[in-house]
């Protein structure tokens, strides 16, 4: 069982801390997808009673992180070609215009909040095994430009659509390479620092469409990871 026993944050219950603990697991791969799960062994593992752990799989099931199989078993959800493509047509809709609107307008204290974040995102360069440490920055950016424009709760709306889409992102980034991230990262910057509203579309494409055209090695049948897709449908193409 990988979940990583944590201490409790101040106030938490039982059922928000199993849930924020297996739920992080399950986003950070440690469980893997297609893996099999136990509701007694994780609440032994977390010392908690097996109540909460059931309703924790509920939720999970319900965000389609979760499946039971009558009969058989519950399982981490194998990461499912329909639900990466309408995060990505979410994202691809809401990113545009947030930007044109950062464009427009962009409170400088959270302009230098996101330069900052880029520094840090560039410190995790020469280091092995930063691919988690780089997704939590990443995940940040983009959640400072939605908060720079008072829309927090748009933003944490797409994080919710786009758990299989965050878990392809993760496995190619521990595969691939963030460099490119990061640049195109400085080029949000400086397009809004620029107010070059002109450059919204060719940067979303380049920093959501373009880096799924380097995934299909991680869906091939002979890749290590063919496992933890649903390929029942095809991987989309943008």
């Amino acid at each position: 069982m990988l979940i990583e026993v944590q201490a409790k944050l101040p106030g938490e219950n039982n059922r928000d801390y199993s849930y924020r603990v297996i739920k992080e697991a399950i986003m950070s791969l440690r469980l893997k997808p297609g893996q099999s799960l136990s509701e007694a062994e994780i609440a032994e593992a977390l010392q908690i009673s097996r109540t909460p752990i059931r309703e924790v799989m509920a939720k999970l099931r319900e965000e389609h992180l979760v499946e039971v199989i009558p009969q058989v078993g519950t399982y981490i959800s194998k990461i499912k070609p329909t639900l990466i493509e309408e995060a990505i047509f979410v994202r691809i809709i809401l990113e545009k215009e947030i930007l044109k609107q950062s464009c427009i307008s962009f409170p400088k204290n959270v302009l230098v909040e996101l330069k900052n974040n880029i520094a840090h995102q560039e410190l995790l360069l020469d280091q092995k095994g930063m691919e988690q440490e780089f997704h939590k920055l990443d995940k940040q950016f983009h959640f400072l430009i939605f908060q720079g424009n008072n829309k927090e709760n748009v933003w944490d709306s797409i994080i919710r659509l786009s758990t299989h889409y965050n878990r392809m992102r993760l496995l190619a980034e521990m595969n691939l390479s963030f460099s490119d991230a990061i640049l195109q990262h400085k080029a949000i910057v400086q397009m809004i620092e620029n107010k070059d509203v002109d450059q919204v579309e060719t940067i979303v494409r380049e920093h959501i469409i373009e880096p799924t055209k380097l995934w299909e090695d991680l869906y091939k049948p002979n890749s290590p990871y063919v496992e933890y897709f649903d390929l029942t449908k095809k991987m989309p193409v943008f």
